[in-house]
């Protein structure tokens, strides 16, 4: 989104010299430290663009500041790169008003971004939070496109064809949630209480047909709507979450009740709403075999044993020796 506009691109070009400028020298930092009292410039990250909102809060909320301390780098630097440098970003840059209108602008749009990349990161966030979160968050930037650029000026309002993209990639990423909700969605917030008999044992047998691989399955349509029906009957208004109603059902299914309900519940909790616990996987593999353990990769059972342990290290830590 950023990269696919010119404009975008001397943004966030101009963020990164920002703070560049100023952590290469420990002069230069104590110059901004004597200005700016509270949060400092970041360097852009690569791999997670969301988070660069706080490189842009760090710029939208002390911008004068930062000005006072550039202005200062040029009346005390004898070097010709920096005299130049901290001069252009205060003519370029916070002196612009193009460049503070899209200080704003990204700034929106990023905190936004980042607060939802958060929640859907948590380990606790369940599938059907999480379609929640995603369509907030398409509204968000339909909003955007159609409302919030009417009050600024002209030279703001091409960044309005940036968001266009950036809703269509948006939805193209999460079109599989949607896909998801269509299988399973009947099951949220106990849904099929409220279905007729005719549209659950549509859904169930939908749903057997989607769990099935190469002729063999994890649940039996049928007995799903046989035993939905009979839930409908004893499980109370207030429970609706689909890990409540999982909890609830529990006693049921350790005496034989409820066994193919508890199938596709289990499988419905554990669907993954982002790769972030993959992810952080990797980042252990990376931090137990550095480069001083590298015979560690003869024995891969060892290595697999420790890397399970610190990255379950909360269940590691319960278990009695």
């Amino acid at each position: 989104m950023a990269k696919s506009s010119a404009k975008a691109r001397d943004f966030f070009g101009y963020v990164q010299k920002v703070y560049t400028l100023f952590s290469g020298s420990p002069q230069r930092w104590d110059i901004l430290r004597a200005y700016v009292k509270g949060l400092t410039p970041k360097a852009l990250s690569v791999t997670r663009w969301e988070s660069n909102v706080e490189s842009v809060r760090a710029i939208r909320n002390q911008a004068p500041e930062l000005r006072d301390a550039l202005i200062e780098i040029v009346n005390v630097s004898k070097e010709d790169i920096v005299f130049s440098e901290a001069k252009g970003l205060c003519k370029n840059a916070l002196e612009d008003f193009e460049f503070l209108i899209s200080l704003c602008i990204w700034h929106k749009i990023l905190d936004k971004v980042n607060q939802v990349s958060k929640i859907l990161q948590q380990e606790k966030m369940d599938f059907e939070d999480a379609i929640t979160r995603i369509k907030e968050l398409i509204l968000f930037f339909e909003e955007l496109r159609e409302d919030s650029f009417e009050n600024l000026m002209k030279e703001a309002k091409e960044l309005a064809h940036n968001v266009d993209q950036a809703l269509a990639l948006l939805k193209n990423r999460f079109k599989q949630f949607e896909l998801y909700d269509s299988i399973f969605g009947f099951l949220f917030n106990a849904k099929f209480k409220s279905v007729s008999e005719e549209q659950l044992m549509e859904h169930c047998t939908k749903l057997e047909s989607f769990l099935e691989y190469k002729q063999r399955g994890d649940i039996y349509g049928k007995e799903l709507f046989q035993e939905l029906r009979h839930l409908k009957t004893i499980l109370p208004r207030e429970v609706t979450k689909s890990i409540d109603i999982l909890d609830f059902i529990k006693s049921y299914w350790k005496d034989g009740g409820f066994q193919i309900v508890w199938v596709a519940y289990r499988i419905l909790l554990t669907i993954p709403v982002t790769v972030a616990l993959a992810e952080r996987s990797f980042s252990k593999l990376k931090l137990i075999k550095t480069y001083l353990r590298t015979t560690m990769s003869m024995s891969q059972e060892r290595l697999s044993g420790l890397a399970m342990i610190s990255i379950e290290n909360e269940y590691f830590d319960k278990i009695h020796f």
